[in-house]
C-alpha cells in the first residue's frame, strides 16, 4: 500500500487551482506561467479553443466557474474523474499543438486554432468508431457535417472519447466496447447540445449517469467486473478456453447488433451478457440494481471458440495444406509409372485420367474442414446466431455430397473404361462429366484467383457494407469486424507472389526428383514380397502396406517441412539484396570510415537538418528524383557541393557539434579514453585555421607523406598541390599544420618584443610565395623534413609545461629552427644586410641570442591551449594509420554503423517544431534498477563478484573509467573507490548488466538529441561559433590540472539536462520543444508497494526521476479503505526540482485490481493513458539506446506520413543491436541467431513480403491509431502469453500496415545463459503453440491472401510445427526400422528390396541433419554477416561457431521448442517464465539441469538411445558398420546433443570435485520427501507432482492421445521378447502374455521389500535383512531352473532389460494420467516410488558421461576455452575468474 498523499475529492471541477499545483508537461491550469512551453503560440491557440464554452448549458448540482473549459464540462455532465479530466486536457492540448506547429504554411493567425487541425484529429481518433457504426448499419452519433465546420463540437467529440478512453482501464483492451459507450454517450451529448427535453420529465435532457464518479462506477465497473468473474472463472488460465470469455470474446460481442437490444444504454445489470459478483459488493459499488444470474444463461463464446488440438494447424491454414497433400498424390501417380520426366509420364491418358483423383481428395479434406469447424465452434450456436449452424451444416452436407459424387464419377469411369478394354466413347463421355463437376468445383478458385489479380476489387467487396456483398461472401467466411480489406496494392502482390512461386517451383521439383520418385521402386519392390518370415506373431498377415508405409513416413515428414528450408534459402537471398539496394554494410570499418567521412557534414546537413521550408515539397516525381540524385551524388561524392567543406562554412559548425557531443557521450560512456577523445573529435575552428579541422583519426600520417611528395616528386607548386589535394585529409592536414604552427609560434613570443615581428615577416614571406605560387623556386623543399624535426622538438618542450626558469629547452628549439629557416631553407642565399632590410634577423646589438626574453609560455592551467597543442604533436609526429582506434569494439560498431546510415534512404528530417510527437514506454515489475554495493561486492560460490567479472570482460572499459575518475595511473585504494566512488561504480556496472538504468539512460538520449536538434534548427552561424567558443572556454575551466574528469564526463548527469557537453548552449526554447515532443514514461506496477516498504529499489527509481527531467514513473497504488477494502488508482509520479521532492501529478481511480489476464501488457496499458504525442516507442526493460542514433528519431517518425504500397505505416519496425553477445561462446550463438532474425528477417518480412508483425520491441506505434483499436498488446489470460505479437495481428487484421526501418538502431539485452536461454525458447515456444489456437492465426490464415499467407505462416507458427517435424523424422524413421527389424521385415527387404541405398532415404536424413545442426538458422546469419562485415568475416565466424559446438546448441534448442511448442498444444500450460537478466559465470548444479531439462531432453535422449541400441543389436545391417553409421550418425548426434549440451555449457560442467558435490545433491533431492511447503527445487515429489499439473488440465483428447502416445513404450517389450533364447523361436501369442509374469513379479518384489523395509528396517533389521535374502536366493534359484529347463540364456537376463524397462516407464505415464483415480488407493504410493527408482536411474545414465568427462586430464580446460572463446579473443581470463583467483580481492 502506497504511502502517497491522497488528493481530497472536490465538489466541483474547478481550475481555480493555486499557481503551484504540480503539473505533467504543460501548466494548463496556469497559462500565465512563466513556463517556456507556453510561449509556443500554438499551445495558447489550442488551450484557448477548449476554453470556448460559451452559451452551452451549465452542468446542473455543479459548481460551475467562468473559467472552465469543454473538458470540464464533459467531466460534470458525464461524471469523470477530476483527474482523468486533468490528464486528457494536457493530452488534447499537446495533440492540438503539435498538430498546428505541422501546418504548412503557416496558418495566417498563429494565436487561433486550425479547423483543419481539429477535423483531422476527430476523424483519425473516431475512424474506428465510424468504421463501426457503417459495420453494424448504424447512424453514426457524431452530428458533423464534412461541408461545415463545427470546431466546438469537433472538440466535445474529441473529448468525449478521450476522457471515456482514459477512465476505461481494462476495458481498453475492448475498442468496440468503447465504442459502444461513446456512440450512446455522443447521442447523449447531442441531446445536449440540441437543447432536447426528457419526455418523460419535461426538464432538460441529461445523461443517463451523472454525479462524482459516475462514468467509473457506473459503465466501467459493470463491465469491469464481467471480465473479472470471466477471468476467475478460468483459474488462472487452466480452464480450457472454450469454458470462458476472455477479453476478444467480449469485445467481439459488441461486433453484433444484438448487443443494442440485449444490453441497452442505460446498461441492463441484468442482461446475460454482464456477470455480477454477489449483493454485498454491488451496494458496495453503487449498484442501484441486481438479480442474480441464477437460472440465467449467459452469453457465451462469441466469434471463436479456442479449442486446444493439433487439427488447428490444419484448420488455420487448409490451403497450404491442401496444396501439399494434392502435389504429393499427384506426384505418386506420375512417379508410379516410372518412363522418365513427368510430362512424360503425363502424356499417357490413363495417368492424366488417374491425376483426376485429386479432385477426391480434395473434396475430402473439405470435408474434413467442414467437420473440424463444426466440431470446434459448435458452442458458437445460439438462438441469437442460427445462420452459423445452417452453415456449419450445409458446408458438410455440401462438402460430403462433393466427394460422394466425384468418388461414384471416377469409380463408374473407371469401370466403364475396363468394360470396353479402352477409352470408349462412353468412358470418354464419362470422362466429360468429371472435368465439368470439376471446374463447377473450382470455380469459386478461380474467382479468388480473379480477385487476387485484381486486388482493390477485393478489398471494395470485403470492405462494403452492401448487403449484397454480404450474401455472397456468407457462404465462403463468417462476417466480422476485422479481417476485411487485406489485400495489397498489385505491384506488392507481384513482389511477394514472385517471391512465392520460386520458392514452390523448387520446393517440388526437388521434393518429386529426390522424395519421391527415388521411393517407387522400393514401394514396388516391398508390395511385391510375397511370404515374409515374421519374427514374432503378427496379427495382421499382409502388412507389406504397414511396411511401406513405416517406409514413407519420414519422407513424407521431411516433404512437409522442407519449406522452411527453402524458405531459408530464398529469404536470405532475397534480404541480401534487398539489403545491398539499401546500402547496408558500406561503412564496415575504420578504414571505409575515412573514405566517407569527408561527406559527413553534407550527409548530416542532408538527412539530419531540415530542408528549408522554401524548398520543401511533397510528394511529386520531380521532387523524388532531385532527392535520388542529390544522395546519389553525396554517396559517391560526385558534385562539387559535396567535395570539400571549408572551416567557415556553417554546415561544418554543426557537423562539429554533432560529432563531438557523439564523441563526447561515448567518454561519459567509458567506450573511448580521454586520448582517443582528441584523436576522433573536430576541434572548433581556432588558431586561425582556415579549412576544417578533421578528427585526428583521419589525419594520421598525412603529414608525413604529403612531405615525402615534396621532397621526392618535385615540379612546380601548381602541380605539387594538385598532387597532395587529391587527398582531402592530406590537404587539410598541411594547411592546418601550416596555420597551426604559425599561431604556435607568434602565441609564445611576446607581441612586443622584436622576435614577435622577425617571426611575423618570415610567415608573410612564405605566404606571399604561396599565393604567387613560387614557393618551389624560393625554398629548398628537401630541407622540409628537418624542419619538421625542429618543430617536433618545440612542441614536445611545450607539452612539458616548463617553468618559466625552466624555459631554455624552448628558446634552443626556437633558435635551432630559426638558423634552418634563414640559413639552409631558401634556395637563394641573402646577405646579413639584406635579412636585415628585410626585418628577418635582430637590429639588436646588446649581445643577446634571439628570443632568450621573448619567449613567454601560457600558463599550465590553459587547457585549451595544451589541447590544441597536443593535436599539433599528433599530427608532426603519427606515423601508423591508427586502424585499431578506438579500441574498444562496441565503439567501433557504432560509429561504422553511425556513419554508413547517413548515407542510406532516409526520410528529410523537419524542423523539431514540426516532427511528430512521440513517447516512449518501458513496462517494470521488481527488476534490477542499479545493482547495489553488496550486489557488486559479494562472490558467487566460484569466488567472482559481479565487479570483477565485469572489470574482466570489459577491461578497456573498466581502464576508461578509472581515467575518467583520475584513478587510472594510481595504486587503486578499495576502500577509496568504494567509499568516494559509490554511485559511480554501481553507475558503471548497471550500465553493463540489463538494469533499467541503462534502459533509461539510453531513451534519455532522445531528449538530449531534440533539444540539440532544436538549436541547431534555429541557430545562426554566429551562434555556432559563440558556442563553440563558450565550449571551449567551458572545457578549460573544468579541465585543470587539479580537478577530477567525472566533472567533465559524468557518467551519472542528468541526461539532456544542461550541465556539461553541448547541453551548456540550450536555453529556454529548446527544453521546451524537447518536452512538447518526447514523454518517457516506465510502468512501475508495484512501486507504490516498494516505496512502502522501503525497497532499494523505489530509491533508486527516485534517483532515476530526479536525473532525468522528462522521466515519468506511473503505478498502480492500493489504497486501504477500512473493512478490508482496497481502492486502486494509476498513478503518475515525477521529480520536482524546485520542490526537491517526488509530486504525484495525476491519480485515476480503477474499478478493481489491474492484473486480470496476463501481467506484462495489463500494466502498459494502464501507463498507456499518460503517454503523450502522435507516436509511442515500446522500450523492454533490457534494452538501451545510443545517442547518435536518437538524432534520427525524427526522420524515423517521418516514415508515418509516407505511403508503403496501399497504407500508411502504423508500426515502424526497427532493427535492433543485440549487445550480449559478448559474454560467452553460448551468448554469442544467441545474439547471432537473433541478430539474423531482427535484421535479415524483418527485413525480408516487411519487403517483399509484406507480412512483417510486431514481434516485440523496439517498434513505434501510430499511437492515436492504435488508441482506439485495442492498445499496443493483448491480454487474455494464457492465449496471450506472447502479448506482444498480437499487437501485429491485430495491426494487419484490422487494415494496418507494418514497415522495418534499418537507418536507425536501438540496443537489446538476451539471455547469455543456458538455462536462461531454454526458459525463454520455452516461453516463446509455448507462446507460438497458444497462437496455434488462436482467432488471429485462424483468421489471417483465412483472410490473407495465399502468398501472404504462406509468409504468416512459416514467419510464425510453422517455424516451430517444422520444427517438432525434424524431431518426428528422427523418431519416425528410429521406431520404423526398429519395427522392419524386429519384425523381420528388415531381413526380408534387405534380401528381395535392399532400401539402405536408396537416395530418397539419404535425402531426408540429410535433410534432417542440415537442420538438426542449425545450418537452416545458420545461413541467415552467415549472408546478415557477409552484408554487413564481409564474407570472409562471415565464413570464419561460423566455422568458429562451429569448433565451439555450436550445432550443439542449436539441435539443443530444437528439443526445447519441440517439446514445449507440442506439449501446449496437447495440453496446455503455457506460462510467464521469468529468465533473469543477470550474469551468468557461476555453475549449474545438476540437480537444477535436470529439473530443466529431464523432460524435454533427457528422458527423450534416452529414449532414442534405446531405439539406437536395439537397432544395432538386431538389425540384419549390424555386420555392416559402415552402413548403419550413415543411417543412425545423424540420430546419434542428436542423443549426445541433447544429453551433453547441458553441461557443455555449464561453466566448470566438468570439475571432478563438482560433479561428486552435484551426485550427493541431486541423490538428497531425489529421496528428500518434503512436506506441505516444500519447494520443488527441495524435493523430487514436489518437483514430479508440478511437472505433470498440465495433465491435470487437458481435455479429455489430451489424455486420449497422450495414453496413445505412451503406449508406444510397450512396443519395445512384443518386439525383443520373440528374441531372448527362452522363446525357444516361438512366435505364439502366449510368449507376449506369459513376458508380464515377468513385469508381474518383478512389481511384487518391490512391493514386497518396500512393505518389509517400511515395517521392519527401522526396530527389527534383522527380518527385514531375512526377507531380502528370500528374494534374492528365490530369484537365483528361479534363474537357475529356468537355465536347466528351457532355452533361457544368461544373456536374456541383460536383454530383456531392453524390454521390460520401457514397459515400467509406460506404465508410470499412464498412471500418471489416471492420476485422479489412483491417487487415494494404494497403488500410487507404488506407482511414485518406481517413478523414484526411474529418476534415479535416468539421473545415473545422464551423468555417466559427464563423469568420465570429468574424471579425465585437461578436458574442464577444453571445455572452458570452447564456452568462454571469443572472451578469450579479447584478452580476457576467464580461467581466473572461475578459479576466482584475484589480485585485488576487494573487487
Amino acid at each position: 500500500m502506497s504511502v502517497a498523499h491522497r488528493r481530497p475529492v472536490h465538489r466541483g471541477y474547478s481550475s481555480e487551482s493555486s499557481e503551484n499545483e504540480v503539473y505533467n508537461i504543460l501548466p494548463v491550469h496556469n497559462m500565465l506561467a512563466d513556463h517556456p512551453a507556453l510561449r509556443f503560440p500554438e499551445v495558447r491557440a489550442a488551450a484557448t479553443a477548449l476554453k470556448t464554452v460559451g452559451d452551452l448549458r451549465i452542468p446542473p448540482y455543479f459548481e460551475w466557474h467562468s473559467d472552465m473549459d469543454l473538458l470540464d464540462w464533459l467531466g460534470a455532465f458525464f461524471g469523470f474523474q477530476r483527474d482523468n479530466v486533468r490528464n486528457q486536457r494536457e493530452h488534447l492540448i499537446l495533440l492540438l499543438a503539435n498538430s498546428q506547429m505541422r501546418l504548412q504554411p503557416p496558418p495566417d493567425i498563429i494565436d487561433q486554432l486550425e479547423s483543419t487541425v481539429v477535423r483531422k484529429l476527430r476523424k483519425k481518433i473516431l475512424k474506428n468508431y465510424n468504421n463501426w457504426c457503417a459495420f453494424l448499419a448504424r447512424k453514426s452519433n457524431v452530428w458533423i457535417s464534412d461541408r461545415r465546420s463545427d470546431e466546438r463540437r469537433e472538440l466535445l467529440y474529441i473529448s468525449l472519447y478521450l476522457l471515456i478512453w482514459g477512465e476505461a482501464a481494462n476495458l481498453k483492451f475492448m475498442p468496440e466496447c468503447l465504442c459502444y459507450i461513446f456512440h450512446h454517450m455522443a447521442m447523449e451529448l447531442n441531446r445536449i447540445l440540441e437543447d432536447y427535453v426528457d419526455e418523460s420529465t419535461g426538464q432538460p435532457a441529461l445523461p443517463a449517469y451523472m454525479g462524482e464518479n459516475a462514468f467509473l462506477q457506473r459503465v466501467v465497473t459493470p463491465l469491469y467486473l464481467t471480465v473479472k468473474l470471466e477471468a476467475e472463472a478460468s483459474h488462472g488460465g487452466k480452464e480450457p478456453h472454450s469454458a470462458w470469455r476472455n477479453y476478444d470474446d467480449i469485445n467481439e460481442y459488441f461486433w453484433t447488433s444484438r448487443c443494442f437490444e440485449q444490453l441497452g444504454w442505460p446498461l441492463k445489470l441484468d442482461s446475460n451478457f454482464i456477470l455480477l459478483p454477489t449483493t454485498e459488493q454491488n451496494k458496495e459499488v453503487g449498484f442501484q440494481k441486481f438479480r442474480g444470474m441464477l437460472g440465467k444463461q449467459k452469453v457465451g463464446k462469441t466469434g471463436f471458440v479456442e479449442q486446444r488440438s493439433y487439427w488447428n494447424i490444419f484448420r488455420s491454414f487448409d490451403r497450404l495444406w491442401i496444396m501439399y497433400i494434392l502435389f504429393l498424390q499427384a506426384a505418386i501417380l506420375v512417379a508410379w509409372e516410372k518412363k522418365g520426366l513427368p510430362w512424360v509420364n503425363l502424356k499417357e491418358k490413363d495417368t492424366q485420367v488417374k491425376m483426376l483423383s485429386v479432385f477426391i481428395t480434395w473434396a475430402g479434406l473439405r470435408l474434413l474442414q467442414s467437420f473440424l469447424d463444426a466440431g470446434m465452434q459448435y458452442s458458437l450456436v445460439s438462438r441469437e446466431t442460427p445462420l452459423q449452424g445452417i452453415r456449419m451444416l450445409l458446408k458438410i452436407i455440401v462438402a460430403t455430397v462433393w466427394t460422394i459424387l466425384f468418388a461414384v464419377l471416377y469409380s463408374r469411369m473407371w469401370k466403364q473404361k475396363n468394360h470396353d478394354f479402352g477409352w470408349s466413347s462412353k468412358a470418354n463421355s464419362m470422362l466429360l462429366n468429371f472435368v465439368e463437376a470439376a471446374l463447377v468445383f473450382i470455380a469459386p478458385e478461380v474467382l479468388a484467383l480473379l480477385l487476387f489479380i485484381i486486388p482493390w476489387v477485393r478489398n471494395f467487396m470485403e470492405k462494403s457494407n452492401w448487403r449484397v456483398f454480404h450474401a455472397l461472401t456468407w457462404w465462403f467466411q463468417s462476417r466480422t469486424f476485422v479481417g476485411r480489406g487485406l489485400r495489397e496494392g498489385i505491384f506488392d502482390n507481384i513482389s511477394y507472389s514472385l517471391f512465392w512461386v520460386v520458392l514452390l517451383a523448387f520446393k517440388f521439383s526437388f521434393s518429386y526428383y529426390f522424395q519421391i520418385r527415388p521411393m517407387v521402386k522400393p514401394t514396388k519392390a516391398i508390395l511385391g514380397i510375397g511370404v515374409i518370415p515374421y519374427k514374432w506373431h503378427e496379427f495382421f498377415k499382409k502388412t507389406n502396406r504397414f511396411a511401406v508405409g513405416v517406409v514413407w513416413a519420414p519422407v513424407i515428414l521431411i516433404y512437409f517441412m522442407d519449406t522452411q528450408i527453402w524458405y531459408s534459402i530464398l529469404s536470405s537471398v532475397v534480404g541480401a539484396l534487398v539489403g545491398l539496394f539499401s546500402h547496408l554494410g558500406e561503412i564496415r570499418n575504420i578504414q571505409q570510415l575515412r573514405l566517407r567521412f569527408q561527406f559527413f557534414a553534407s550527409a548530416i546537413q542532408f538527412n539530419l537538418m531540415p530542408e528549408e521550408p522554401l524548398f520543401r515539397t511533397q510528394g511529386n516525381l520531380r521532387v523524388k528524383l532531385r532527392d535520388a540524385i542529390r544522395r546519389l551524388q553525396l554517396r559517391y561524392g560526385f558534385g562539387t557541393q559535396y567535395k570539400k567543406i571549408e572551416s567557415s562554412q556553417v554546415e561544418a559548425g554543426r557537423f562539429a557539434l554533432i560529432w563531438n557531443e557523439i564523441v563526447r557521450t561515448f567518454r561519459e560512456e567509458d567506450i573511448v579514453s580521454d586520448l582517443e577523445v582528441e584523436l576522433l573529435e573536430v576541434p572548433p575552428n581556432s588558431w586561425n585555421v582556415h579549412v576544417i579541422r578533421w578528427p585526428c583519426l583521419l589525419l594520421c600520417n598525412e603529414l608525413l607523406l604529403a612531405l615525402s611528395q615534396a621532397r621526392e616528386l618535385g615540379g612546380t607548386d601548381k602541380i605539387l598541390w594538385r598532387k597532395i589535394s587529391k587527398n582531402e585529409y592530406r590537404r587539410c592536414v598541411v594547411i592546418e599544420a601550416y596555420d597551426s604552427v604559425k599561431h604556435l609560434i607568434q602565441r609564445i613570443i611576446k607581441e612586443d618584443s622584436e622576435e614577435y615581428s622577425i617571426v611575423g615577416s618570415l610567415f608573410d614571406e612564405f605566404d606571399k610565395s604561396v599565393t604567387s605560387e613560387k614557393f618551389t623556386e624560393r625554398y629548398k623543399l628537401t630541407e622540409l623534413p628537418e624542419i619538421h624535426n625542429k618543430l617536433i622538438s618545440l612542441v614536445k618542450d611545450i607539452l612539458k609545461k616548463p617553468s618559466v626558469k625552466d624555459q631554455q629547452k624552448v628558446v634552443n628549439a626556437l633558435q635551432n629552427l630559426y638558423d634552418i629557416v634563414i640559413r639552409d631553407f631558401p634556395k637563394d642565399k641573402r646577405s646579413i644586410e639584406q635579412l636585415r632590410q628585410e626585418g628577418l634577423i635582430s637590429q639588436r646589438s646588446d649581445g643577446k641570442l634571439l628570443f632568450e626574453d621573448a619567449v613567454q609560455l601560457p600558463v599550465k592551467e590553459d587547457e585549451s591551449f595544451y589541447r590544441q597543442l597536443r593535436r599539433l604533436h599528433i599530427i608532426l609526429t603519427s606515423t601508423d594509420s591508427m586502424h585499431n582506434i578506438p579500441k574498444n569494439l562496441e565503439a567501433r560498431r557504432r560509429i561504422a554503423f553511425f556513419s554508413n546510415s547517413l548515407f542510406m534512404n532516409m526520410p528529410h528530417a523537419p524542423q523539431v517544431e514540426k516532427m511528430l510527437a512521440f513517447s516512449v514506454l518501458t513496462p517494470y515489475y521488481d527488476e534490477d534498477v542499479l545493482y547495489n554495493k553488496e550486489q557488486l561486492r559479494t562472490a558467487n560460490e566460484d569466488g567472482v563478484s559481479i565487479l570483477f567479472y565485469l572489470q574482466k570482460i570489459y577491461p578497456d572499459e573498466w581502464d576508461n573509467f578509472l581515467e575518467r575518475m583520475r584513478q587510472k595511473d594510481k595504486d587503486i585504494n578499495d576502500d577509496k573507490l568504494w567509499s568516494i566512488y559509490v554511485r559511480e561504480l554501481r553507475l558503471w556496472a548497471s550500465y553493463r548488466g540489463q538494469t533499467l538504468n541503462r534502459t533509461v539512460r539510453g531513451m534519455m538520449y532522445y531528449s538530449k538529441a531534440l533539444q540539440m536538434l532544436a538549436f541547431l534548427d534555429s541557430a545562426s552561424e554566429m551562434d555556432i561559433r559563440n558556442g563553440f567558443k563558450e565550449l571551449v572556454a567551458t572545457a578549460s575551466r573544468t579541465e585543470d590540472a587539479s580537478g577530477l574528469r567525472s566533472q567533465s564526463f559524468p557518467s551519472g548527469r542528468s541526461i539532456g539536462s544542461s550541465s556539461s557537453g553541448v547541453g551548456m548552449l540550450f536555453k529556454d526554447h529548446e527544453r521546451a520543444t524537447a518536452l512538447m515532443k518526447f514523454t518517457y514514461v516506465v510502468a512501475c506496477q508495484i512501486y507504490g508497494a516498494q516505496k512502502a516498504k522501503k525497497d532499494p529499489r523505489a530509491e533508486d527509481i527516485l534517483y532515476l526521476m530526479k536525473n532525468n527531467e522528462a522521466l515519468r514513473v506511473a503505478y498502480v497504488d492500493e489504497v486501504s479503505t477500512g473493512r478490508d477494502g482496497v481502492e486502486y488508482f494509476s498513478v503518475l509520479v515525477k521529480y520536482d526540482p524546485h520542490l526537491e521532492k517526488e509530486v504525484e501529478i495525476y491519480r485515476v481511480r480503477l474499478p478493481g485490481p489491474l492484473k486480470l489476464g496476463e501481467g506484462k501488457p495489463e500494466n502498459q496499458n494502464h501507463a498507456l493513458i499518460f503517454t503523450r504525442g502522435d507516436a509511442v516507442q515500446t522500450i523492454d526493460m533490457n534494452q538501451d539506446n545510443y545517442f547518435e542514433e536518437a538524432l534520427k528519431m525524427r526522420n524515423l517518425l517521418q516514415e508515418f506520413t509516407r505511403y508503403y504500397g496501399i497504407r500508411k505505416p502504423t508500426i515502424l519496425g526497427v532493427r535492433e543491436h543485440v549487445f550480449t553477445g559478448s559474454v560467452s561462446s553460448l551468448a554469442w550463438f544467441m545474439s547471432a541467431q537473433e541478430t539474423s532474425f531482427v535484421t535479415l528477417g524483418q527485413r525480408v518480412l516487411a519487403n517483399p513480403l509484406k507480412i512483417r508483425m510486431h514481434y516485440g520491441h523496439p517498434d513505434v506505434f501510430d499511437r492515436l491509431w492504435f488508441l482506439s483499436r485495442g492498445g499496443i498488446s493483448k491480454a487474455s489470460r494464457v492465449i496471450n502469453i506472447s502479448e506482444d505479437i498480437f499487437a501485429g495481428f491485430n495491426c494487419t487484421l484490422r487494415g494496418g500496415n507494418v514497415t522495418h526501418h534499418e537507418y536507425i538502431q536501438v540496443g537489446k539485452g538476451r539471455d547469455v545463459g543456458l538455462n536462461q536461454i531454454s526458459m525463454f525458447e520455452a516461453k516463446v515456444a509455448s507462446g507460438n503453440g497458444e497462437q496455434v489456437l488462436s482467432r488471429d492465426v485462424y483468421r489471417l490464415g483465412h483472410r490473407l491472401d495465399f502468398f501472404r499467407m504462406l509468409s504468416f505462416y512459416y514467419s510464425t507458427i510453422g517455424f516451430y510445427f517444422d520444427t517438432m517435424l525434424v524431431v518426428l523424422t528422427v523418431y519416425a524413421f528410429l521406431w520404423g526400422r526398429v519395427y522392419l527389424t524386429l519384425s523381420g521385415i528388415e531381413e526380408a527387404i534387405k534380401e528381395k528390396a535392399d532400401t539402405t541405398d536408396n537416395k530418397a532415404l539419404g535425402t531426408i536424413l540429410n535433410q534432417q541433419f542440415i537442420i538438426q545442426l542449425g545450418l537452416f538458422t545458420a545461413l541467415p546469419m552467415i549472408v546478415e554477416n557477409s552484408l554487413e562485415h564481409g564474407f570472409l568475416k562471415a565464413i570464419w565466424d561460423f566455422l568458429t561457431m562451429q569448433l565451439q559446438l555450436a550445432s550443439v546448441f542449436y539441435t539443443f534448442s530444437m528439443g526445447t521448442r519441440t517439446h514445449f511448442f507440442g506439449r501446449t498444444i496437447l495440453h496446455g500450460g503455457a506460462k510467464y517464465r521469468a529468465t533473469g537478466r543477470g550474469f551468468v559465470v557461476q555453475h549449474k548444479r545438476f540437480a537444477e539441469n535436470y529439473r530443466l531439462y529431464a523432460r524435454s531432453h533427457f528422458v527423450k535422449a534416452i529414449e532414442l538411445g534405446l531405439l539406437l541400441i536395439v537397432y544395432a543389436s538386431y538389425s540384419v545391417l549390424k555386420t555392416d558398420t559402415f552402413v548403419y553409421i550413415l543411417l543412425t550418425i545423424s540420430s546419434w548426434f542428436l542423443v549426445l546433443s541433447w544429453i551433453m549440451a547441458p553441461f557443455l555449457f555449464n561453466p566448470s560442467g566438468f570439475d571432478w570435485l563438482k560433479a561428486v558435490y552435484d551426485f550427493d545433491d541431486f541423490m538428497n533431492w531425489i529421496w528428500y520427501k518434503g512436506g506441505i511447503l516444500t519447494k520443488s527445487d527441495q524435493s523430487w515429489e514436489v518437483w514430479w507432482n508440478e511437472e505433470n499439473d498440465h495433465l491435470r488440465t487437458t481435455g479429455l483428447w489430451g489424455m486420449v492421445l497422450e495414453i496413445i502416445l505412451d503406449i508406444r513404450f510397450f512396443f519395445f517389450q512384443y518386439g525383443v521378447v520373440y528374441q531372448l533364447g527362452i522363446s525357444g523361436g516361438s512366435k505364439s501369442i502366449l510368449v507376449y502374455l506369459l513376458s508380464w509374469i515377468y513385469v508381474v513379479v518383478a512389481i511384487v518384489i518391490y512391493v514386497v521389500i518396500s512393505y518389509a523395509r517400511d515395517k521392519y528396517a527401522a526396530k527389527q533389521h534383522i527380518y527385514y535383512r531375512a526377507i531380502q535374502s528370500l528374494v534374492v536366493s528365490f530369484t537365483i534359484l528361479v534363474v537357475v531352473i529356468l537355465l536347466q529347463l528351457t532355452n533361457f540364456k544368461f544373456t536374456d537376463l541383460f536383454t530383456s532389460i531392453l524390454a521390460f524397462i520401457p514397459t515400467g516407464w509406460g506404465l508410470i505415464l499412464i498412471a500418471q494420467v489416471f492420476k485422479p483415480f489412483l491417487q487415494s488407493s494404494v497403488v500410487w504410493g507404488t506407482v511414485v516410488a518406481v517413478a523414484r527408482l526411474y529418476e534415479v536411474t535416468f539421473g545415473i545414465i545422464v551423468m555417466i558421461p559427464m563423469a568420465v568427462l570429468s574424471w579425465l586430464p585437461g578436458f574442464q580446460s577444453m571445455q572452458t576455452r570452447i564456452l568462454f572463446n571469443e572472451a578469450f579473443s579479447r584478452g580476457l581470463q576467464i580461467s581466473r575468474i572461475l578459479a576466482g583467483k584475484r589480485s585485488n580481492p576487494g573487487y
